[in-house]
């Protein structure tokens, strides 16, 4: 068993997945920043609580559908090779470029693993 492939990783990142739905539904001024930063699109903005909250789910259902959970690793590291993207075109290179990579850089990680199997006796 590895870090990566624990279902314990994958709750612990729905968690902070759930916290960055929240913090981007308010929208919390930190966040309004560095969509400002990236030149993030008003009407795209709505959207992202929607996506974080849907890859929470996504992500519990390790526990019953793990390659739903798979996938929804895979469209997080779509989602943050994106968000990257955006940092470099906008030439921000803030800390949350850091971040964005190195959620790239797990989610992918993850992906490829995929969560550890189910012991069957």
């Amino acid at each position: 068993m590895s870090a990566l492939t624990s279902n314990k990783t994958y709750a612990a990142l729905a968690g902070f997945q759930a916290f960055d739905a929240v913090i981007c539904a308010i929208p919390a001024p930190q966040i309004t920043k560095a969509l400002d930063a990236v030149n993030c699109p008003q009407e795209v903005r709505p959207v992202l609580p929607v996506v974080k909250g849907l890859s929470v789910i996504g992500l519990l259902a390790v526990y019953r559908f793990p390659a739903l959970a798979r996938l929804t690793t895979f469209m997080l590291t779509i989602y943050f090779v994106l968000a990257v993207g955006s940092h470099i075109k906008a030439k921000d290179y803030s800390p949350g470029l850091g971040a964005s990579s190195s959620l790239l850089a797990l989610f992918a990680a993850m992906t490829a693993l995929g969560p550890e199997a189910e012991e069957t006796s």
